[in-house]
């Protein structure tokens, strides 16, 4: 029907229609697949969650006399050295400490990625290896997202394809990546979004490839990789969509334009830091097909609901249960009502979805053809098949 070259024409004369992927799914209902696909041009997804698997890259400048940064902590945060003199890469979920030593749990490398972004001064403290290049030993100073070369995020794992539902049978709390699981059955907790969320509504990844231009962080951002973890054989519902944790993305983008909005340090009690991101993936309407995948509703989608009172890596789950249950806020594990909670803030997402139409209609954001398709056949590796096979003498 369209080409991307087709669509960026009308995008620069503001002549595109695009709908939000709320909005496409309403309409198809209204009007049927082929019309809707008729009329839209784009499709924006968006979701707004926890992405702990995120980080910074930053290149302070060097200073004088030279410096060959070995330790490095920004506002107490260490932050990872091993590469050029003063390049620096922060991790999103790094913790910080204390000046003995001691760990700050509830400060980490999220919130100092969002006080880099918010244009706040952040406290650099740097030790040095000293060459006969790099005499200069140690370095202190205040640095902004102003006053260093580059600031760009470059997340190695994100947009999971549908993720897990958390709940606790034990008889203890815990604290996890998805929050507090309350003993018992509690609660439940999931982290996507649904019928909202990007790579659901491409499921076999035919729209989005290396090089697809995206919404990351209040700015404009690219998919730089595969993600790690990516796992495309997850198994799949007929509609295509895994029933599993599946693809996942590496992204990048410049954080100097990004948002504090869109990029927030958060904490979960007794695990650790992390970030919540903000990430928006624009679906050109190339044929009907485009449409019909899009209109994919959150009662045809659904997550396995997982036990972590099994500390194993592969836990015991109660069967699945579809994104229409869970966003009703009560699901019934074992024969027990339970109430549930999303980890993705629901409202951010759509507003995610939303301000990047707003982008595409003015006319200052275009898509972009991939340079190369994200693999379709990677399988996981766990390590515990490698180590059973390892022998000590």
């Amino acid at each position: 029907m369209r080409t991307i070259a087709e669509i960026n024409d009308r995008i620069r004369q503001r002549q595109a229609v695009v709908w939000t992927v709320e909005e496409l799914k309403a309409n198809v209902a209204e009007m049927g697949v082929t019309q809707a696909a008729k009329q839209v041009d784009v499709i924006t997804t968006g979701t707004f969650e926890p992405m702990e698997s995120s980080g910074a890259i930053l290149n302070l400048g060097q200073t004088d006399p030279p410096i060959k940064i070995r330790q490095c902590w920004l506002d107490g945060v260490p932050t990872y050295s091993g590469f050029g003199a003063v390049d620096l890469y922060l991790g999103a979920t790094q913790v910080g400490e204390t000046s003995d030593g001691e760990e700050m749990r509830e400060k980490g490398g999220g919130d100092v990625i969002e006080d880099l972004i918010a244009g706040n001064p952040v406290q650099l403290r740097a030790v040095g290896q000293v060459t006969d290049c790099y005499p200069r030993a140690s370095f202190e100073t205040t640095i902004t997202r102003d006053t260093i070369n580059q600031f760009y995020l470059f997340n190695p794992r994100n947009l999971y394809q549908n993720f897990i539902v958390g709940v606790n049978g034990g008889d203890r709390p815990l604290f996890t990546y998805l929050g507090p699981l309350q003993p018992r059955l509690g609660n439940a907790v999931y982290s996507n979004p649904g019928a909202l969320s990007p790579l659901l509504n491409d499921p076999d990844l035919q729209l989005i490839g290396i090089g697809t231009r995206i919404f990351l962080g209040g700015g404009v951002g690219y998919v730089a990789w595969e993600g790690t973890q990516h796992f495309p054989l997850q198994k799949r519902l007929p509609n295509r969509t895994p029933i599993g944790p599946a693809a996942t993305l590496a992204l990048i983008g410049d954080a100097k334009q990004m948002d504090r909005r869109w990029v927030r340090g958060c904490y979960f009690k007794s695990y650790g830091p992390s970030l919540m991101l903000g990430v928006g993936v624009p679906l050109p309407v190339l044929h009907e097909e485009v449409v019909a995948r899009c209109a994919v509703r959150d009662q045809d989608l659904a997550a396995p609901i997982v036990d972590f009172s099994i500390p194993r890596r592969v836990r015991p789950t109660f069967g699945l249960i579809s994104y229409q249950q869970l966003k009703s806020g009560r699901i019934v594990v074992d024969g027990k009502s339970v109430r549930v909670a999303p980890l993705a803030s629901l409202f951010l997402s759509r507003q995610v979805a939303l301000e990047l139409k707003q982008w595409i209609t003015a006319g200052t954001f275009t898509l972009t053809e991939a340079v190369a398709p994200i693999p379709a056949d990677r399988t996981f590796l766990p390590q515990d098949v490698w180590g059973s096979q390892m022998t000590i003498d």
